[in-house]
């Protein structure tokens, strides 16, 4: 049969691919992409652009930012201050959605 953009008079209206992966990534716990994104080109906005200077955000899996820094002297000074930059990200973002750091040491 050949290929039509029109939906099958039998199934589901077609859907765009954004709104699939969303329900996917929801399926799985994830976050919306909308949150990741605001998180990752906010980053220095929310962490203050000396931290942002010398940190990444890599990934948020079950509440928790892995977040990548230069050195074990970062990584230290991140998981001190994991209280004021999980209260910074909520404000941002809403209460829960990180609840956690992961601080990983990736140098440069």
């Amino acid at each position: 049969m050949p290929w039509s953009p029109l939906p099958d008079a039998d199934g589901p209206p077609p859907q765009k691919v954004g709104e699939s992966v969303e329900r996917v990534l929801r399926s799985l716990g994830a976050p919306p992409v909308a949150t990741l994104s605001l998180l990752f080109e906010a980053w220095p906005e929310v962490v203050g652009e000396s931290i942002a200077s010398a940190t990444r955000p890599l990934a948020l899996e079950g509440g928790r930012l892995s977040v990548a820094v230069p050195d074990g002297g970062w990584a230290s000074q991140l998981r001190w201050m994991e209280v004021d930059l999980l209260g910074r990200i909520a404000k941002r973002l809403g209460e829960g959605v990180v609840t956690g750091l992961d601080v990983r040491v990736r140098p440069g």
